[in-house]
């Protein structure tokens, strides 16, 4: 169970800190749940303290694992990622809803690279936004740095 102040990544939304932790009637239920402050958008989120691991809420990783996910954007990516736009938009959403920073790593490398090679269509386009901002607020959160210092981490390596 995590605490008021615990820095924590909601898969698909990005990093925030938890604020409160409060019972709320939804629905005529009484739940507990965690308010959550993500870095972008200051939107406030609740999230069923219950559901923690089958939502796939974890946190923030370490400032040191940063120079990791560093380290996959800046990889080659592998070959046979030409698959039809459709296949590599549903193997790239799979790898988002996971909430593995590796993963979206990956998707904000694969469509990097491809926008640079060949474009990208308006709906690649937006995940790669949200994959980028997904990385950017766990970056800022990690390294306890402003959002602009952890946008240039990732800006640098496509740079």
């Amino acid at each position: 169970m995590y605490k008021i102040g615990d820095k924590i990544v909601y898969p698909m939304h990005g990093a925030g800190t938890i604020e409160a932790i409060e019972e709320k009637e939804v629905l005529g239920v009484k739940k507990q749940y965690y308010i959550l402050s993500l870095l972008f958008g200051s939107m406030k989120v609740l999230i069923p303290t219950a559901n923690c691991k089958e939502i796939g809420l974890r946190e923030v990783i370490s400032s040191e694992e940063v120079k990791e996910v560093l380290c996959v954007l800046q990889k080659d990516e592998p070959n046979g990622v030409t698959a039809s736009w459709n296949r590599r938009y549903r193997a790239n959403l799979e790898k988002m809803r996971s909430g593995n920073i590796y993963e979206i790593a990956e998707v904000v490398r694969n469509l990097a690279r491809r926008e640079q090679e060949k474009g990208l269509s308006a709906g690649e386009r937006k995940m790669l936004e949200n994959a980028r901002q997904i990385l950017i607020s766990e970056f800022a959160l990690a390294k306890e740095i402003e959002k602009d210092k952890a946008q240039l981490l990732v800006d640098n390596v496509f740079a």
